[in-house]
C-alpha cells in the first residue's frame, strides 16, 4: 500500500485547525502540529483540545515560528503543510515559506486563506480588509516556485449564519429581519468540519497542484432572501423584512472604523457586491463537490436547523 503523506499544521487551536487535524487523522495521515509550549498551560480549553488530539494520534512539536531553526526541522519530517493561522497573523507564513523553501521537501503548501478569493474581492476601500496581505502570500509563494492549493471556501457556517446575518445578534431573530441590499444576490457558507475534509482530500491531488480549489456545494450557495424564507419555514412565521440599500450600507461602514465594522463589511462583500459567486472558476481553479462527489456535507439548511 501506498504510505499516507505526512502532514504539517500550524495554527490547530484554532477555529478550523482543530477540524484539518481531525480530518487528518481520520484519513489516516501522520499528523504533526507546531505549538507553542505556553500553549499547553496558558489555556485550559486549548489544553483539553491538544490532549483530545493527541490521544487520536496526533503528534506535537513544541515551537513557533519565530523558532526558525525548530520550523525547518519539523518541516523536514513532512510532505504537506497546511496553516491555519488566524487572520492577524498572515504576513507570519513568510517564515513557513523560507522553511518550505530551505527543507526541499515539501510536495504542497496550502497557506491560511479558508474564505473569499482575494484576488476576487471588490472592495470600495482596501484598507478595510486583510485580503491585501493574503494576495501578497499567494505571489511569494508563487515566485518561489512552492507547490501550492489555495483553499477558497468563501464564509464559514459559524460566521453570520447563527445570527440570520444580523451584526450584533447571538442568534436568529423571530420577529424582525434586516435585509442588505435587495436581497437577490448569492453567497456561500460551508460548515468547518466540511472545510477541513475538502482540505484534506485535495492536499494529494494532481488536479489540485498549483490550483485554487473553490467550495461552491450546490446546497450551501443561498441569497439573503432565501436563508430568511428558509429560516421563516422553520419557525412556522413570517418575519417583518427591512431593506437595507447599498448606500445605507456603505454609510455605515465609513462611519465605523475597522475591525468593528468587519461584518457588515463581509455582508457587502457577499450579499451586494457578490464576491462569491460573480465569476467563473474555470479559468481560476476547480470546485471541489465536482472534484469529490461522495462528501456527504452540512447545508445551509441542515445548519440552520441546528438553531432551532
Amino acid at each position: 500500500m501506498e504510505s499516507k503523506s505526512r502532514v504539517l499544521i500550524v495554527g490547530v487551536t484554532g477555529r478550523l485547525g482543530r477540524h484539518l487535524a481531525e480530518a487528518s487523522l481520520s484519513s489516516g495521515h501522520p499528523t504533526y502540529a507546531l505549538v507553542r509550549a505556553t500553549t499547553l498551560t496558558s489555556s485550559p480549553e486549548k489544553s483539553q483540545l491538544l490532549q483530545s488530539l493527541v490521544s487520536s494520534g496526533l503528534q506535537l512539536v513544541q515551537g513557533s515560528l519565530e523558532d526558525y531553526p525548530v520550523v525547518v526541522e519539523t518541516i523536514k519530517q513532512v510532505d504537506v503543510v497546511i496553516s491555519a493561522l488566524g487572520s492577524f497573523q498572515i504576513m507570519d507564513q513568510k517564515n513557513i515559506i523560507r522553511a518550505i523553501k530551505e527543507a526541499g521537501c515539501v510536495k504542497r503548501f496550502i497557506p491560511s486563506e479558508f474564505g473569499s478569493d482575494p484576488e476576487k474581492i471588490r472592495l470600495p476601500d482596501p484598507s478595510y480588509t486583510f485580503h491585501a496581505k493574503k494576495s501578497e502570500i499567494r505571489r511569494i509563494i508563487r515566485e518561489e516556485g512552492i507547490p501550492f492549493t489555495f483553499i477558497s471556501c468563501n464564509y464559514f457556517a459559524t460566521f453570520l449564519l447563527p445570527s440570520l446575518v444580523q451584526p450584533g445578534l447571538k442568534c436568529p431573530p423571530r420577529d424582525k429581519v434586516f435585509i442588505y441590499g435587495d436581497g437577490n444576490t448569492k453567497a456561500i457558507f460551508v460548515k468547518e468540519e466540511d472545510v477541513a475534509a475538502f482540505t484534506i482530500k485535495a492536499m494529494d491531488d494532481t488536479r489540485t497542484l498549483n490550483k485554487t480549489v473553490y467550495l461552491r456545494p450546490p446546497g450551501n450557495i443561498q441569497s439573503f432572501n432565501e436563508i430568511v424564507q428558509l429560516w421563516e419555514v422553520k419557525i412556522g412565521k413570517t418575519l417583518e423584512k427591512i431593506y437595507v440599500p447599498e448606500e445605507q450600507v456603505l454609510k455605515i461602514i465609513e462611519e465605523n472604523s475597522y475591525p468593528s465594522n468587519f461584518e457588515m463589511v463581509f455582508i457587502y462583500s457577499a450579499f451586494i457586491k457578490g464576491d462569491h459567486i460573480y465569476f467563473s472558476i474555470k479559468d481560476s481553479g476547480v470546485e471541489a463537490t465536482e472534484l469529490y462527489p461522495d462528501h456527504k456535507y452540512t447545508t445551509i439548511s441542515e445548519y440552520l436547523d441546528t438553531l432551532l
